[in-house]
């Protein structure tokens, strides 16, 4: 539980020239979405059919493999460079059920590492859900609830939607609450699907408000695929989301992505604009804590070579699935993203 240790030096400027080494224990929290992880099962009650063996993408039992393998890696190698390990916390999106969540955290990539499972089915017209992994050896759940998003059409018929996911817990004795997202699309257009990403901010604010009125000092980090980048105003005016420290406030998130955002960097590209929509956004006791508790050192977009399409079209891009309506065996149009977390050891 305590081996993995990061130990850098500060320059504590203020006081002396000298240099001063502290010792830092380092916490990996990552998302990702994986791109339409179904298996090979048709499900009568949802629109899957395109991923079964008879379906449009001949989604078969040897592509459902490989896909689990793929995903299973890149989980293994978000933040070993540093940590030499996997993440202590994963959020997920569009898995379709605990199944292949099981077969993921059991494959050979993963098995030693112990990962527990939280997991609600959603009523989205796909079947894809959202879940949350977590290393028994880190954190101890005490809490989880699925949140429903109603979302209604212009002829008022209900618009199925995935459920916002809330896991309270213990990392290493202080208490947490991971919240994990993956809001409505931008199909038809942002413009004209904006209010439904609005409503999924409105009620993530109502969870947010609500742990923090059960706990002021509860550390709280939401993260997901918002399908908005971090200067809409589902995060910004909603959210109440900040990308600089120094400007933080009661009732606001710090959204490390925003500096990512400014720079140019993206999760996914389209039509050869890159977007920003998997984010990791949090409380502002983890960003301005300056006591022996968990704190916010920084954050990354986890984009290796063997991630990336090497070569065509959409060369520079995500290393997809499909292409072009072509099985390519690669990962997912995503890439993961990740925060590292530190506490210093007395």
């Amino acid at each position: 539980m305590f081996k993995f240790i990061l130990v850098f030096t500060l320059l504590y400027s203020s006081y002396s020239n000298s240099q001063n080494s502290k010792n830092y224990r380092i916490r990996t929290i990552a998302f990702y979405n994986v791109e339409n992880l179904f298996d090979i099962e048709n499900d009568s009650t949802t629109f899957d059919d395109d991923r079964t063996p008879l379906g449009k993408d001949n989604w078969t039992l040897e592509r459902y493999v490989q896909k689990v393998a793929n995903i299973s890696t890149v989980l293994s190698q978000i933040g070993h460079d540093v940590t030499k390990s996997s993440p202590d916390i994963i959020g997920l999106c569009e898995i379709e059920n605990k199944s292949v969540l099981e077969d993921i955290i059991q494959h050979p990539e993963l098995v030693a590492k112990n990962y527990g499972i939280v997991h609600y089915d959603s009523p989205d017209e796909r079947g894809i859900d959202v879940a949350l992994l977590y290393k028994k050896t880190t954190f101890t759940p005490t809490s989880f609830k699925s949140h429903r998003l109603l979302l209604f059409n212009n002829e008022g018929f209900r618009d199925y939607t995935r459920d916002q996911l809330v896991v309270g817990g213990l990392l290493e004795e202080e208490e947490f609450y991971f919240i994990i997202n993956h809001w409505p699309s931008r199909s038809g257009g942002e413009a004209r699907s904006r209010p439904n990403r609005i409503a999924a901010a409105k009620l993530s604010k109502r969870i947010i408000d609500s742990l923090s009125l059960l706990n002021p000092i509860a550390k709280i980090i939401s993260m997901g695929d918002f399908n908005d980048d971090p200067i809409n105003d589902s995060l910004k005016k909603i959210l109440k989301t900040v990308g600089e420290k120094e400007n933080l406030a009661d009732g606001t998130l710090f959204n490390p992505m925003h500096l990512l955002f400014k720079k140019g960097v993206g999760s996914l590209a389209y039509r050869d604009q890159w977007f920003l929509f998997d984010q990791v956004i949090f409380s502002k006791n983890l960003a301005q804590t300056k006591d022996s508790s968990f704190r916010y050192w920084k954050a990354g977009i986890f984009n290796p070579s063997y991630l990336i399409t090497q070569e065509g079209k959409y060369k520079g891009y995500p290393f997809r699935t499909y292409s072009g309506g072509n099985y390519t065996a690669g990962y997912s149009d995503h890439f993961p993203v990740y925060v590292y977390l530190i506490k210093p050891i007395e």
